[in-house]
Formats: structure tokens, C-alpha cells, sequence
């Protein structure tokens, strides 16, 4: 799901209906690698979201605000410099490459009409926005590629602005049918890579769409195809393309119903995907908006919360660590018994024990067996018994304590795993200030020394409403999870958790109503979902009423006990609920 060139064509297509000749009045960069610029057209302000993120690169037009830095950076500051209050004259794409020509007109410091271009490469971990003169001369760049980092090209002030030429690619726009029979279909590999890999801007998807539309199977060698076949290629990879150059578009995204999200979008219909269900847009910006804009919200919250996972990590490995040696020790202290028993024999047989013996061999009169005991020669029998009782004592001592600090092992082990999955479901900010906090109070992290009065604000459980108008809530953290249970839920409520591995807890309101066998289902894919087990096929759920789960007195936050309940195997999906409020 990455944007390429016929989906970039699309984009600079509804740029030129919507941007072309307005007046840049504001930009900012919102994040390290991002510009927010805001366009005064006829129709109104525009906003132009760019992303050179390596992860996730993208742009699009979109009515949403981002804050902006108390302070500018240096790119940002040249920008406003040069173009702040320009005009947009020419959006171009080049070819169909994956980058885009924005071409502004502004008055130089002598009042003087001259001419700059902002470069918008979409390009994978290449991606970059790149400004330059009248001349083609790069200015900046919002990322600097040293020629020790690329020897293909530099992205440094100074250097001449050019794209690395694809060796081998055509655009396939122009590409003429003789072409495409008889150099593309002869390659020597399957026919989408064929296909791919000849042209500018085809990604995967749209090669083996175009296989599909063909009825062709896109893995099968060019070397197999008949002349009937390279007709109906041929045939399907024109009409894509005529439709393309005409701007002909159909903005889709493919869903995946079951897991509830997208598997890929493009600007043309995606009939290879007859399985799965579609959702049509008015634009393509729309799509992006509606796909990315969630993408971005998961990579930025996975690359804030990178500092909480590592401390999670750490402390789940030592915590690991610790319970092994433990674990270890308690074994050793296994052989306490024999010690006592020794002791006890040698207390019976001792007189039998003759100066500087090394062992002695007595009947242990619990088995009825010969039992040979090892004596310290320099002792006396009495004095050996008494040793073997003290090493017996300290053992016994040694695993009652350990008992303990297993228990106390086992437990901040758990915690933390139950910690690591609130972490992995987080989905805002405010997740993880509650996860901060949870893991402050636990003293794994040192508490926030900021302002006492301040109030800290609190992530809410989601709230989802499934097909049969029954509200379902499930907890983010072991905090929400407490809330929900003991303090939200009534008796009859029912409650929905993983089986013997981490999750939230999930709450579906009865209202007094009695639950419909699909409800409970729905609730209990919901739980499989919020938990970590939501990337396997099947994962069991125990379900009971409210009033049947327990808290142990002294229990951590999120800790529950219940004897008595339903269980069921589901599939995590999020399906058949509808999610109504994220805070």
C-alpha cells in the first residue's frame, strides 16, 4: 500500500483543479519531516499535508490543522522566506515517477517577478522535499543526502536537481503496442514482474490488476503466453492506461471486513479483490486522508511510545531473569529433606560410626533400604547430625523465602506483559501518558516531576456498538480495565476476557435485556482483538456476569479472580461492532 505513480498522477490532477493559481499565505512543518501548507484559492483555504517520513511517506489535500512548533525549522523559515505569500502556476508530475513539481511565482527582495520549485518525491525511504531556484539549483532540502550516503546523487545546497533516470523503464503512457508484445511480454520472468518492472510507476498491485482484467494468471511465465494472450494483456494495460491519461479515475479503498482494515487503495477499480469489500471516495486525497492519516497516527504513536517499549523490555527481561534464578534455587532446595533424614539416622546409628569414618551405612528405616550417609571425619557422628540439621534448617528458611519473592516474581512479571499489551493496543497520546503513569506508579520509571495542580488528563475506554444495538467497552489499560469492572459494570453486565493470556476486559451493557447468542460472539471478538492474541486464528474468551468476577484484596490494577464461567473460541476481528467514541 504505497503510493505510485498512477496514484500520484491522480493526486497532481486534483492538485491542479483545486491548488493552481492560489496564493501560498502559510506553511509550517508540524513534524521533522512534514509540511503543512495553506493555499488561498477561489474556493477557499486549501491545505497541502506533505510526508517525507521514510515509513510513511505521502500527500494530499485535507481540512484538518496540525500545531505547529513554538520555533520553526530551518527549512520551514527558508520557505516562508522565499515563497510565503507566492503564487502556485504549474503542478506538475514528471513522467509518472512518484514526485511532483510545484512551480511558484513570487517577488524577489527587489520586487522583481522570479520563479522557484518545490520537488515532492514520494519515493520509500528516498522520500524527500526538496526547493529549488529559477535555475534547478537546490536551495534546501528537508532531508541532506551527503554523497557518502548516495553515490547516485546529492541532495546538498548547490547541487543541480535532477531524478536518477530508471534504467530500463519507459513511461507507460506512451508505450506502443509493438513495444509491449514484443519487448515487455518476451522478458524472461513472470508477466506481472514483466509488467513492473518495464514501466514507470506500476507498482505490484496495479501489474497484477492488469493480469487480472486480462484473466491471466500473473505469476505464469511470458514465455507461456499465446498471441490471444498478449492481446488480452495488451488490451487490459491500455484501457488502465487510456484511462489514466484521461483522468478517468475511480478513488477505492479495499477493506478487510474481518480485522476492519485496509489491504490496499488505487485510483482505479481493484476487481481482483471480488472477495473483499470496497469503499468508494470523491477523491483521492479522501482516500489518503482516510487511510494514512490512521497509518500516521499508529507509526507516530509506535516511534513515541519506542521509549516505553524499551523500558517494558528491559524490565520484562530481568524480571525474566530473576524468576529463572530463583526458580533454580528453589530446586536446589529440593534436597533439604535428605539432610533431615541424615540427620535423623545418624541421631539412631550414630553410635555405630567409628573415629575418622568417612560415611556410614545404616537401614533408613522410612523405605526399609540400605542408605549410605557421607560423614565429615573430623566430627563425631552427633556433630555430623547436628551439621546435617542446620544445612536442612537453612535450605528449609532459603525456599520459604523463596516462595515468597517467586510470588512476587511471577506477579511484576505478569504485570509487565499485561503493560507490554496495553502498549501494543495504544492508539493515542493519552494512552500513553496512562501507561507512563501506571508504569510510575509501579516504580519502574521515576515519577514526573511537572506541576502538582496540573490535571492530567485520562484516556476513556472505546466504545463500540454491535449489529444488534448492544454498547460494548472495552479497557485500553489495566486502569480503564478496573474502572470498567468494578466501578462502570453492574451485576448482570457481562464480561468478556482472554483466556490465560493478556487483554482487556470488555463490558457489554444488558440494560436488562437478555443477549442475543450473536452479541456474546461479538463481544467476545472484540476481546480477542484487544489482546495478545489478536494476530492469531483462534483465541478463547471466558465470559460471565459481572457480578461473578472478584478482586483479591491487595490485587494490582487490572487483576481479577472468577470461578465459575462460559468460555468460547473466536476469531479477533472487529466486524460486527461499529466504533462510536475512541476518548
Amino acid at each position: 500500500m504505497a503510493l505510485d505513480g498512477i496514484s500520484i498522477h491522480a493526486l497532481v490532477h486534483e492538485f491542479n483543479e483545486n491548488l493552481l493559481n492560489g496564493k501560498i499565505n502559510k506553511i509550517s512543518q508540524p513534524e521533522k519531516e512534514e509540511l503543512l501548507i495553506t493555499i488561498n484559492t477561489q474556493n477557499g483555504n486549501k491545505r497541502l499535508l506533505i510526508s517525507a517520513n521514510a515509513s510513511l511517506p505521502f500527500m494530499y489535500i485535507t481540512s484538518d490543522n496540525k500545531p505547529a512548533p513554538a520555533t520553526a525549522p530551518g527549512f520551514c523559515m527558508l520557505l516562508r522566506k522565499h515563497i510565503g505569500a507566492g503564487r502556485i502556476i504549474e503542478i506538475s508530475q514528471m513522467e509518472l515517477e512518484r514526485a511532483v513539481r510545484f512551480k511558484i511565482q513570487h517577488l524577489n527582495e527587489m520586487g522583481d517577478i522570479t520563479f522557484k520549485y518545490l520537488y515532492v518525491e514520494i519515493m520509500g525511504k528516498h522520500s524527500n522535499i526538496i526547493f529549488c531556484n529559477e535555475d534547478n539549483m537546490i536551495l534546501d532540502a528537508i532531508k541532506h543526502v551527503p554523497s557518502s550516503v548516495s553515490s547516485v546523487r546529492e541532495v546538498l545546497p548547490g547541487r543541480e536537481y535532477f531524478i536518477p533516470a530508471q534504467e530500463g523503464k519507459i513511461n507507460p503512457l506512451t508505450v506502443t503496442e509493438d513495444h509491449f508484445k514484443n519487448t515487455v511480454l518476451k522478458r524472461s520472468e513472470s508477466i506481472f514482474r514483466a509488467i513492473m518492472s518495464s514501466f514507470i510507476g506500476i507498482s505490484p498491485t496495479i501489474a497484477n490488476e492488469i493480469c487480472f482484467r486480462a484473466g491471466i494468471d500473473s505469476d505464469a511465465s511470458c514465455a507461456s503466453l499465446f498471441d490471444e494472450h498478449k492481446d488480452a494483456l495488451y488490451k487490459s494495460f491500455s484501457d488502465l492506461m487510456n484511462d489514466v491519461s484521461s483522468d478517468k479515475y475511480n478513488y477505492n479503498m479495499v477493506i478487510d471486513e474481518a480485522k476492519g482494515e485496509p489491504v490496499e487503495y488505487a485510483p482505479v477499480i481493484l476487481s481482483m479483490y471480488q472477495d473483499k469489500s470496497s469503499k468508494s471516495y470523491e477523491s483521492m486525497s479522501e482516500v489518503l486522508v482516510d487511510f494514512y492519516a490512521k497509518r500516521n497516527q499508529y507509526t507516530n504513536i509506535r516511534q513515541k511510545s519506542s521509549d516505553l517499549r524499551k523500558i517494558i523490555s528491559n524490565h520484562i527481561e530481568r524480571a525474566s531473569k530473576k524468576l529463572d534464578l530463583q526458580l533454580k534455587q528453589l530446586k536446589d532446595t529440593e534436597k533439604r529433606d535428605k539432610y533431615k533424614i541424615y540427620g535423623e539416622l545418624l541421631h539412631t546409628y550414630g553410635y555405630e560410626a567409628k573415629p575418622q569414618d568417612k560415611s556410614i551405612t545404616v537401614i533408613n528405616y522410612y523405605n526399609n533400604e540400605e542408605l549410605t550417609i557421607p560423614l565429615d571425619p573430623d566430627f563425631s557422628a552427633s556433630e555430623n547430625a547436628k551439621r546435617y540439621f542446620d544445612k536442612y534448617a537453612k535450605l528449609k528458611r532459603t525456599a520459604e523465602a523463596l516462595d515468597t519473592y517467586i510470588e512476587q516474581s511471577q506477579n511484576e512479571l505478569e504485570l509487565l506483559k499485561s503493560i507490554e499489551t496495553s502498549l501494543n493496543i495504544a492508539e493515542t497520546e493519552t494512552d500513553l501518558a496512562d501507561i507512563r503513569r501506571e508504569l510510575s506508579d509501579h516504580g519502574f520509571i521515576k515519577k514526573h516531576s511537572g506541576n502538582k495542580k496540573e490535571k492530567v488528563k485520562k484516556s476513556k475506554p472505546l466504545h463500540f456498538v454491535d449489529d444488534n444495538g448492544f454498547d460494548i467497552y472495552v479497557g485500553k489499560n489495566n486502569y480503564q480495565n478496573d474502572e470498567l469492572t468494578f466501578k462502570f459494570a453492574t451485576g448482570n453486565d457481562w464480561w468478556f476476557h482472554t483466556k490465560k493470556i493478556h487483554g482487556s476486559h470488555v463490558i457489554v451493557k444488558t440494560n436488562g435485556k437478555e443477549l442475543p447468542d450473536s452479541s456474546y460472539e461479538y463481544a467476545a471478538e472484540l476481546a480477542a482483538y484487544y489482546s495478545s492474541g489478536r494476530d492469531t486464528d483462534k483465541v478463547e474468551i471466558d465470559y460471565l456476569q459481572k457480578k461473578n468476577v472478584k478482586k483479591p484484596a491487595s490485587a494490582v490494577a487490572g487483576f481479577v479472580v472468577y470461578y465459575t464461567n462460559y468460555s468460547m473460541v473466536v476469531t479477533p476481528t472487529l466486524e460486527h461492532v461499529k466504533l462510536v467514541s475512541q476518548e
